[in-house]
């Protein structure tokens, strides 16, 4: 039921056009197929304003999405790209709106869709990163936009994060220190943002953890108390924060009960 108030609240708004002009079954050159219920007017309509109507059209027909690859309507061009065949939608790399190029990249195959990288709009670019593999991704973590960046840093080769070591965004950072090899995550323990340091503090060795033993963030020494080597446990018996005190005296009892005198 709820399923279908939410189908009649969507086909509910007069079926318009994409220039605001009402629709007519009578004026559209499909009508042929409405009796094959391929096409319905306020549903499932081509000549619909709205994403969702055209979108059922081309996913009942895909046979003619071809055909509006040229349409002057962005939102048709976009669909008609998400069903035609890869081998029709490569002209529409240089298509004027974002949108549609931001599908292509998503479907053209990648060795054709690989200059899409430098594509002037960030959703482009977003697409086509979500698809590049290995070291295609390296210029993409020095993109200017820090979204695209974030994404690279997500799938680059850990090896290759070193170019991002430094980032201007917090959130990219905290992505390469998830990621990058042990060997680099000292160099990330002064960053400025806590939640960098509390990636690097759950993944440091526990013999290297000293460097973050007095951090000025709470999280960040909880998460080095929770892993420390117990011998520089005593350390956190002191600490201003009670939580982090008795994680520190719960590890030395439980090492202490491990490594007690034997009888």
């Amino acid at each position: 039921m709820a399923g279908e108030a939410a189908e009649d609240v969507e086909s509910g708004p007069e079926a318009l056009d994409w220039q605001g002009r009402p629709l007519r079954c009578q004026d559209c050159p499909h009508e042929d197929i409405h009796a094959e219920g391929r096409c319905d007017l306020g549903k499932i309509c081509v000549a619909d304003r709205r994403g969702k109507r055209i979108d059922r059209f081309f996913a009942r027909n895909p046979d003619l999405a071809a055909r509006y690859l040229a349409h002057p309507y962005f939102e048709v061009r976009t669909l008609a790209a998400k069903h035609a065949s890869v081998f029709l939608i490569g002209s529409l790399k240089d298509d004027p709106e974002p949108e549609v190029r931001t599908m292509v990249a998503y479907r053209l195959p990648l060795s054709r869709a690989r200059e899409m990288r430098k594509d002037p709009d960030r959703r482009v670019r977003i697409a086509i990163t979500h698809r590049l593999e290995g070291g295609d991704l390296v210029s993409m973590l020095a993109d200017e936009d820090y979204y695209v960046r974030l994404t690279a840093a997500r799938r680059a080769p850990p090896a290759a994060l070193v170019m991002a070591l430094h980032d201007p965004e917090a959130e990219v950072r905290r992505e390469v220190a998830r990621r990058i090899g042990p060997a680099h995550l000292p160099t990330m323990a002064g960053d400025p943002d806590p939640l960098v340091r509390l990636a690097v503090a759950e993944r440091l060795p526990p013999a290297r953890l000293t460097v973050l033993a007095r951090d000025g963030d709470m999280r960040v020494r909880f998460a080095v108390a929770e892993r420390i080597d117990p011998p520089h446990l005593h350390g956190f018996l002191q600490d201003e924060v009670e939580a982090i005190r008795e994680l520190a005296q719960r590890r030395l009892a439980n090492e202490g009960g491990r490594h007690g005198p034997r009888t």
